[in-house]
């Protein structure tokens, strides 16, 4: 499963056919993993489920053991219509994703580790 998963990113497939498009791929390329083997990324997502769309691609590779909303549906501008496709440039994923870069290890490269390159 490794070697697949680093297969695809290195390729650029991941998540080929899917809507996301290269959302996959800068999820992984952002995406820290810690000492105790949990994974964790911030993935823009317009699902009224999260998910939902996305979650057949992911699964391929991960246990997803627990999706979050960034904060409450009720404020996201894209949600409610004010402004389509705000979470592209939201400052909650901004926040997130700064936050998230002082965390564990870049996944990428203990991917490559584990793959042995």
């Amino acid at each position: 499963m490794v070697i697949g998963l680093l297969a695809a990113v290195e390729a650029g497939t991941l998540g080929a056919g899917s809507v996301a498009g290269g959302e996959y791929l800068r999820n992984m390329a952002d995406a820290r993993v810690y000492d105790d083997g949990r994974m964790k990324w911030v993935e823009v997502c317009f699902c009224a489920e999260p998910l939902a769309e996305e979650r057949p691609f992911w699964e391929a590779f991960f246990d997803l053991v627990r999706v979050r909303v960034a904060h409450a549906r009720s404020r996201c501008r894209d949600l409610t219509g004010a402004e389509p496709w705000a979470c592209c440039g939201c400052d909650c994923t901004a926040r997130l994703e700064a936050k998230l870069a002082g965390e564990g290890r870049g996944f990428l490269d203990a991917l490559r580790e584990a793959a042995g390159r």
